[in-house]
């Protein structure tokens, strides 16, 4: 790229910043598969890029790759030659021009295909942020909104024998009635953030099944198999080789089949990670998954696992590589993020504030981490937008269908600081939260609030969401954006559901790694010190919150953010991590290290 083809690049980089665009709800996903326990083709690699700032893309049709045929023949666009792009990955860490780029960037991988009779395929994206527009050979397969969730579409009759085109064009900017909206505090890394695969099936295959235990027992499963295909009535079989279990059903004339039996299960959990080798046979197909058994329910004003009370030691984290400052996507960043966590003491990570990659649920719960995943309908949603129930209800069964067999997974967050007054709001997460318990009973839901008043030491917590939730989840940064009113022992509180659990999900304040200077109270902010004293009160605090059952400081590592602009302190990073992005340990992270252990 040259001098003058980088400055024109910059200069619609930053038309297309601060370009918001409202787009109508499109998808074409018909045929669905799980894909959690199948092999797969990656499609991983290097994949050629153009990037599209001015828009122009769909003018052109790039997708048709139409090449000069003679001398007179012009087209201002080509892939050949293009800049190359991994993926998964973010593209604004992989190229510095992109660094703050928020627009599209079209992609290309060529792919080989010998499909045999008989037999389906399907290409799945673990995720694209945020709108996606899929073409195989020339030709639109479907499109997708949603920047955390996977998506898929069958291309049976599309795809070639021998040489294919796949190209994807990813668009990250942000819309006012997106999930999230225009404003979050988090960097809007963009492109294809996750795997993509090709995927294999018989005809009539295993398009999904439910395999854990039901609510409130600890040796019956209750779920289901669904097939898709032709052949919808079959015999299904389910075997658990360790167990030497062999359970038998049979699917109706919609492809379903009810499942229930019940075995002597060693119950997974933080301190015995246990999972089993879990097989699912129909007559023409096989899927074969790790799955672990646990029960998670709450009852009256606690939060009970396998039976028995649980204090959730929680600590929030972004899905970011903070040593490289790009999106994670791997099993090795995974372990990255959730190793400080289990030195932390947590049995549980708040995965904030959207679904984060599959690899990270899975290896959270080979290391004994229980799992919160939440939906990014975060702040100043557009609830009232005719489109948005359907966006979240695609959201909501793209996260469930993706995580409903990991064991791992104990809790459902629907929401994260909304506001009662917003148009629509209180009907739209009403009716989310039914939705949800329908597509999965099994676990608790919850909403997090931030609309609880603090006068005369004293919290008062009322939001309607809370009824209907299972579980009362407050952020709250008392010592940080509001002083103390009293002594943090004596703090009292009004909770106006006083027979639910209730969940501190976020508390702390910034500090900079290293800056030490002055002493530990209100001229000190961005200091350890501080930060130090902040997260001393809270746990003097704790000790007052009727029914705690848990707290979840904010945030394990200090992460990018642009909204953060304080040019010594932050220079664009939230700084409320007990890790520094380099991995530096600060002061409250003893003092939350202390705590854990002590309960």
């Amino acid at each position: 790229m040259n001098t003058y083809e980088k400055a024109a690049m910059g200069k619609w980089m930053l038309i297309a910043l601060f370009t918001m665009v409202s787009v109508e709800l499109v998808t074409a996903q018909t045929a669905m598969i799980n894909i959690q326990s199948r092999d797969r083709t990656s499609l991983n690699g290097e994949w050629k890029a153009l990037v599209d700032p001015a828009g122009r893309g769909e003018y052109l049709r790039v997708w048709l790759e139409k090449k000069p045929q003679k001398k007179t023949d012009f087209f201002e666009y080509s892939f050949e030659g293009a800049p190359v792009l991994k993926v998964p990955g973010d593209f604004n860490s992989q190229m510095p021009e992109l660094t703050y780029y928020e627009g599209t960037v079209w992609y290309k991988k060529q792919f080989t295909s010998s499909l045999q009779p008989g037999k389906r395929l399907f290409v799945y994206f673990g995720a694209v942020n945020y709108l996606a527009d899929v073409y195989l050979n020339g030709e639109k397969i479907g499109s997708h909104e949603g920047g955390f969730t996977p998506f898929q579409f069958e291309i049976t009759g599309k795809v070639r024998k021998g040489e294919n085109s796949l190209i994807v064009k990813a668009d990250n900017r942000r819309l006012k009635n997106g999930l999230p909206g225009t404003g979050y505090d988090w960097f809007n890394y963009g492109g294809i953030t996750r795997d993509v695969d090709l995927v294999e099936t018989s005809n009539t295959y295993i398009e999904d099944y439910f395999i854990q235990l039901k609510k409130s027992s600890l040796d019956t499963v209750r779920g289901w198999v669904r097939l898709n295909g032709p052949e919808t009535i079959q015999k299904i079989n389910i075997r658990i080789p360790e167990l030497n279990l062999a359970h038998s059903t049979k699917t109706d004339g919609k492809g379903i089949a009810r499942v229930e039996f019940s075995s002597d299960f060693d119950l997974w959990s933080p301190e015995n990670p246990k999972r089993y080798e879990v097989i699912v046979e129909s007559e023409t197909d096989t899927v074969t998954g790790q799955i672990g058994f646990r029960s998670i329910e709450v009852r009256g004003d606690e939060i009970l696992l396998n039976g028995q009370p649980v204090f959730l030691k929680a600590v929030n984290i972004h899905e970011e590589n903070p040593y490289e400052g790009k999106r994670t996507y791997s099993k090795e960043d995974a372990r990255q993020l959730l190793t400080p966590a289990k030195e932390l003491g947590c049995n549980l990570v708040r995965l904030v504030h959207y679904p984060h990659s599959e690899h990270m649920v899975k290896e959270a719960e080979k290391m004994g981490l229980m799992v919160w995943n939440e939906l990014p309908i975060y702040q100043h949603i557009q609830f009232s937008d005719s489109l948005m129930p359907q966006k979240m209800e695609n959201m909501l069964h793209e996260m469930v269908r993706r995580d409903r067999n990991r064991c791992g997974v104990v809790i459902w967050a629907l929401s994260n600081e909304t506001y009662p007054g917003t148009p629509g709001r209180n009907k739209a997460l009403a009716e989310l939260t039914r939705k949800c318990r329908a597509a999965d009973p099994t676990r608790p839901v919850t909403h997090v609030t931030n609309t609880q008043n603090y006068e005369n030491n004293t919290f008062g917590v009322k939001d309607s969401l809370y009824l209907h939730s299972d579980i009362v989840s407050i952020n709250e940064y008392i010592g940080w954006y509001i002083p103390w009113q009293g002594r943090p022992p004596d703090t009292r509180w009004n909770i106006a559901f006083p027979d639910k659990p209730v969940f501190i999900s976020e508390f702390g304040g910034e500090a900079l790694y290293g800056n030490n200077d002055g002493p530990a109270d209100e001229a000190a902010y961005w200091t350890e010190g501080y930060q130090e004293k902040i997260y001393t009160d809270q746990v003097k605090m704790f000790g007052t919150i009727p029914n705690l059952s848990g707290v979840c400081p904010w945030l394990l590592f200090d992460y990018r953010s642009l909204g953060r602009m304080h040019p010594v302190y932050q220079q664009g990073y939230n700084r409320k991590g007990l890790l520094s992005e380099n991995g530096d340990k600060k002061k409250a992270w003893y003092i939350m290290k202390k705590y854990f252990k002590s309960k």
